[in-house]
């Protein structure tokens, strides 16, 4: 029988847009479809959080956030986030759609790689979670069920729903998430995950792509925690003699069990990875493994679980902070029953965390009502619901939700699930839908103050012009692009025009004095600066041969105004032209930086240069002028 006959969601149109037409896979956190975007007539998948998670709204929050920051990567070995929205319940990401298959499903098909087949689907993993660790991104749940291998033979990284930023890997308050195969040891025993969390999980996983098997097992999950946390991998020679010892080096380094000893991130891995299969030759890539599959379905190990970090008891403690490790768990006995202890508390509490012992949570329940779950129900609805079960609804409050319809709830307290004592009193908090920010009127203010008003209304400032105005004294905003009144989401930037004032005709003080020159353009308000260097100018030597804003042109108040003072004229040799055409000499002087003024004698019929008013071989300023007078008859 087909299962997904029984999904609710299957024929559904989600949230107006998404018509869901499969079920794909079933996670711990989600359930993944195939779906059609209506409005852009394209398949792609659907990832829908379970309601029991959906229920609470600082998970929901946080996935929604995540979702955003993963959105950003834009990899082409990650998988796409197009859009995430909720419709009551549901809570869902639209993501890319990759027609393919998991990298479980080829270990269970085909068990162990080769090991150029392992490297080739390794290298581009390890490419997108490089890109996602410089952006600042943790993944948390590597494992062969999140590389998805598309028809086309592309990699993709896939379900980033466990991502956290790196800043962000501190404890998680008595639980661990992620999937117990693949978990780093200090994700066990402290909880933390930084990017050596996933460089650990991809030594597992090239592991198991080289032997077909995972190196860690047991019967239950703590025993695997325990060999996680006091067992090194193992070479993948041990399982699979002749594979090469560039093979075994690259999985002792990635999944060294101190932190401090493996590459930091994914990029630093890949380095090595290339730097391995650099060394192997076409026989060693090729070597083709014996058959060693995991076979069968997917254990409680594999499924991405929170996972409690027990107390332990009073022996254990000591123990652990004698070694700083747990003792090994034992093997729970068949024929006996009485209360496990010690050692066994371990595996114990780690199947309640599970859900394999649910029964103890009801023990002595009776004297409790649970919260039942109103997130996203309209605020009548969730009264009745509250009501029906026994419990009052207290004071109402009302916050912006990008992820909640307005008028919905959006938050709980206490929250959905939990126990309250009698006839205990829940509050509710309403969606007004999202936040929006209207632009404040800053024409007037002063920029700083502008700045503040706008970071004050949860608005950035953006791109600042300056503009002259009449009206609008200097340093103060003119004008905003968007508009006042204008409403924009969050931390928008709004652009600001701000006034340098009335404008200042620039005086021309060519030929001035410095000190002459200085008075005019302080006395316009203008600041006056002198440049160090002189240079060649016909101005008299001392007087302003330039100056940076030249006559005429505007400039505001205490605008600066350079002044280039002059050396004088430069002296240039003035060639001797005697005897010379009229056109010869006229030539030879303008080419050398001279005016030049002919003088003819009476009668006016020769052509030839009888004197020159600067003998030849001597100087003269460079552009002064140089007659020369022609010889008559």
């Amino acid at each position: 029988m087909d299962t997904t006959l029984q999904d609710p969601l299957v024929g559904r149109l989600l949230d107006g847009r998404y018509r869901v037409d499969a079920r794909i896979a079933v996670g711990g956190m989600a359930t993944v479809y195939r779906a059609v975007d209506t409005r852009l007539d394209r398949v792609l998948a659907l990832k829908v959080m379970h309601p029991a998670l959906a229920a609470d709204a600082a998970f929901v929050e946080r996935f929604i956030r995540e979702a955003k920051s993963v959105a950003r990567l834009a990899h082409p070995n990650v998988v796409g986030v197009f859009d995430q929205g909720a419709e009551g319940a549901y809570v869902y990401l639209a993501m890319e759609y990759v027609a393919g298959c998991t990298l479980r499903d080829v270990l269970r098909e085909r068990g162990a790689l080769t090991p150029r087949a392992a490297l080739d689907i390794l290298e581009p993993v390890l490419a997108a979670l490089g890109a996602a660790h410089r952006a600042g991104f943790v993944h948390r749940d590597m494992k062969p069920e999140n590389v998805l291998i598309g028809d086309d033979g592309r990699v993709k990284v896939a379900d980033f729903g466990l991502v956290r930023a790196v800043g962000s890997a501190t404890a998680t308050t008595g639980a661990v998430l992620g999937t117990v195969s693949y978990l780093a040891p200090e994700q066990i025993e402290h909880g933390t995950a930084d990017t050596r969390a996933d460089v650990y999980a991809c030594g597992v996983v090239l592991y198991e792509m080289l032997t077909g098997v995972k190196p860690h097992s047991g019967d239950t999950p703590a025993q695997v925690l325990y060999q996680h946390l006091n067992t090194d991998v193992p070479a993948p020679s041990a399982a699979v003699p002749g594979l090469a010892p560039e093979l075994d080096e690259l999985v002792a380094a990635a999944t060294a069990r101190d932190p401090e000893v493996r590459p930091h991130d994914a990029v630093a891995l890949l380095a090595l990875l290339r730097e391995a299969r650099a060394g192997l030759g076409d026989e060693q890539l090729d070597a083709v493994p014996p058959s060693a599959r995991s076979g069968g379905r997917d254990t409680a190990e594999d499924r991405t679980s929170v996972i409690a970090r027990p107390v332990p008891a009073a022996a254990d403690a000591r123990q652990m902070e004698r070694t700083g490790r747990l003792p090994a768990p034992e093997a729970p006995p068949v024929a006996r029953r009485r209360p496990p202890r010690g050692p066994l508390l371990v595996v114990v509490a780690v199947l309640l965390a599970l859900g394999l012992g649910t029964g103890v949570w009801y023990i002595g329940s009776g004297q409790f009502t649970r919260v039942p779950a109103v997130l996203g129900q309209s605020e009548a609805a969730a009264t009745k619901r509250v009501t029906d079960a026994g419990l009052e609804v207290g004071s109402t409050k009302r916050a912006f939700s990008d992820v909640y319809e307005r008028g919905t709830v959006m938050a709980v307290d206490p929250a959905p699930g939990e126990r309250v004592r009698g006839n205990g009193t829940v509050v509710l908090t309403l969606s007004r839908g999202p936040e929006v920010v209207k632009v404040p009127n800053l024409k007037g203010r002063p920029l700083a103050e502008a700045k503040r008003l706008l970071e004050q209304e949860g608005l950035a400032p953006g791109v600042i012009t300056k503009e002259f105005s009449d009206s609008v004294a200097q340093g103060s905003v003119i004008g905003s692009d968007p508009e006042p009144g204008t409403e924009r989401s969050p931390d928008s930037a709004v652009a600001l025009v701000v006034s340098k004032g009335s404008p200042i005709d620039v005086p021309d003080v060519s030929g001035e004095t410095v000190a002459d020159a200085t008075a005019v353009l302080q006395e316009e308000g203008l600041t006056v600066r002198v440049a160090p260097e002189r240079i060649d100018s016909p101005e008299e030597a001392g007087t302003v041969a330039a100056q940076s804003l030249a006559g005429g042109s505007r400039a505001a108040e205490g605008d600066v105004i350079t002044l280039t003072v002059s050396k004088g004229p430069k002296l240039v040799e003035v060639p001797d032209v005697t005897d010379e055409s009229t056109a010869d000499a006229r030539a030879a002087l303008e080419d050398a930086g001279f005016e030049v003024e002919v003088k003819k004698s009476f009668p006016y019929l020769g052509d030839t240069v009888a004197s020159q008013s600067v003998k030849g071989g001597g100087t003269a300023p460079e552009g002064s002028t140089i007659t020369i007078t022609i010889k008559g008859l």
